[in-house]
């Protein structure tokens, strides 16, 4: 459902987009192309240039299309950095996502434009006290009259916020509170009564994850669990596991684990994926968002950088999120081969044991997130701020 913001509604912006992480880097851009146009009126422009993986989180888009329209945003197939521009083809608002270049020929064109376009760089989400010296400082072109400004996602009021719809919280509570919806959609992923009532985990991280270790801690354990995974995650561990193919469909039971394959579904039932689960493992940033709104336990897989930089991020993010949750903290950093969890299975009958508490704490940190406010909102808000600066100078 819309929600109209008369303030924003002649608004245009483009938003730029590549795909390095699969389905992270479109699942952000895509929620935020959605949510400005359809809280916010923002006539919005998406430059992607996979569309591959773009239609694996939306059936929608075609990926043969050079230019069409989803769910209300105009969607570009962004093949190269060539092309001419004019100034009218600049939006008010310029987005490029974790520091893209934008096309040589689009830049010039911002720099004719009257007024000059607000134009952001869209950073990554951390938990990193750094980022709120950094969050909104500008940097002059070096020979074009534009300012760029950074935006950083954070969660703190000295930050950009974390993606949020209007309406997510209520449409999860009902959704959870629901056993009968909660069900059949459980029911659709091929779960039976039994899996259903036992312990359900979904399963989403990068290929080095220790997933084969946790997958025989699972089996030789004491608790029925449920894994679901998507087809291609984790595909080799996945695969020794079941003993052959790995195809969405296929399960296999070992043990005390059933693992069932799915195939990748839209945004909205990935929600209810996490919404329906005990326990979800995560990776990136998208799907991390994601499970916080959950209000499930969840473990973050957080996305390898050289030199181990991932690990100084996950810390801060735990140093946040988990104080008094020592097995919760502990499984993360062995989960992120931060630390040495060998065997992984007395970390997770830890982890386990811990459940309720984490469960507890995920309602809190919601609460806690979302009274600074949400991205989408304090990015319009700041755009506002300078176009205002920019008519009435000084």
């Amino acid at each position: 459902m819309r929600i109209d913001m008369p303030s924003d509604s002649a608004l245009t912006l483009a938003l730029f987009c590549k795909v390095v992480d699969n389905y992270g880097d479109i699942g952000i851009c895509w929620r935020l192309a959605r949510q400005l146009w359809r809280e916010h009126g923002v006539h919005v422009s998406l430059w992607v240039d996979d569309l591959h993986s773009f239609r694996r989180i939306c059936p929608e888009v075609d990926a043969g299309a050079a230019v069409q329209t989803v769910q209300g945003v105009l969607v570009h197939h962004w093949r190269d950095q060539e092309g001419a521009f004019v100034p009218e083809d600049v939006a008010d608002i310029v987005i490029e996502f974790f520091a893209v270049d934008i096309p040589p020929g689009y830049v010039a064109a911002m720099a004719q434009r009257t007024p000059r376009p607000v134009w952001f760089n869209l950073e990554g989400l951390t938990a990193e006290e750094w980022v709120e010296g950094c969050h909104r400082l500008p940097s002059m072109h070096p020979r074009l009259k534009l300012t760029k400004h950074f935006f950083f996602p954070g969660f703190t009021a000295k930050t950009g916020g974390v993606l949020h719809e209007a309406g997510l919280d209520e449409e999860r509570l009902a959704f959870q509170a629901d056993p009968r919806a909660m069900a059949a959609f459980l029911g659709g992923l091929g779960l039976s009564t039994a899996e259903m009532q036992g312990l359900k985990v979904s399963l989403f991280c990068y290929p080095h994850a220790p997933v084969a270790a946790l997958l025989r801690a699972w089996s030789e354990g004491g608790r029925p669990v449920t894994c679901l995974v998507p087809e291609g995650v984790a595909a080799e561990a996945v695969r020794a596991w079941m003993g052959g193919g790995a195809r969405a469909g296929d399960s296999a039971t070992v043990g005390a684990l059933t693992v069932r394959v799915l195939s990748f579904v839209p945004q909205p039932d990935y929600d209810r994926l996490l919404w329906a689960c005990d326990l979800n493992l995560v990776r990136g940033e998208d799907s991390f968002v994601r499970a916080q709104w959950a209000g499930r336990p969840f473990v973050w897989h957080i996305y390898p950088q050289d030199e181990n930089l991932h690990h100084k991020k996950l810390r801060a993010f735990l140093g946040r999120y988990a104080p008094g949750l020592p097995a919760l903290e502990r499984f993360s950093l062995g989960w992120n081969g931060a630390i040495d969890i060998d065997p992984i299975a007395a970390a997770w009958q830890d982890l386990q044991g811990e459940l309720p508490r984490i469960a507890m704490r995920a309602e809190e940190w919601r609460g806690e997130v979302l009274a600074h406010g949400d991205l989408t909102t304090k990015l319009l808000e700041f755009a506002r701020e300078l176009r205002g600066a920019a008519q009435n100078p000084v």
